[in-house]
């Protein structure tokens, strides 16, 4: 076989392209689980930081999925006390992320949110193969409760 010689220019975007192909490929599902989520809870796809997709919403609540060995969805609030939407949108979001009914998710939440509230502290629930957890602050302005929903990385 004859050894040819390869433009360095073209060489170099060759391995660019080979080094990117890892991270598209890992990007692609995790955008997609953002537009599917967006669309269950009536938000928009924003802006992607590393692993974490921001979905917008209007009012005080916030969402983002974050893809790494697992992805999760997360919810802040700025509100006093999160409204029904928030345990609503994030069961919806969870629905689709864990693959367990919201209606079962929901309530799961709700109870996160009331233990870390009553115990101060970060508040974590363990379910079949997934987990929930909760955060309080009261005296942040910009986010008073931050829930989350994930699947547990198998050992």
């Amino acid at each position: 076989m004859p050894n040819v010689a390869v433009p360095r220019p073209l060489f170099a975007l060759v391995l660019a392209a080979l080094a990117g192909l890892p991270a598209a490929a890992r990007a692609e599902p995790c955008d997609d689980l953002a537009h599917q989520i967006a669309g269950a809870i009536g938000g928009k796809v924003g802006k992607r930081a590393g692993p974490s997709i921001d979905i917008r919403l209007a009012g005080p609540i916030k969402f983002d999925v974050t893809c790494r060995a697992e992805p999760i969805v997360q919810a802040t609030s700025a509100e006093p006390s999160p409204s029904a939407a928030f345990f609503r949108d994030l069961a919806a979001a969870s629905e689709i992320l864990v693959g367990e009914p919201a209606a079962r998710v929901e309530p799961i939440i709700a109870d996160a949110y009331r233990t870390a509230l009553s115990e101060r502290r970060k508040s974590f629930i363990q379910q079949n193969g997934w987990s929930a957890s909760c955060y309080t602050d009261p005296g942040s302005s910009a986010m008073r409760t931050l829930c989350s929903v994930g699947r547990i990385p198998p050992r």
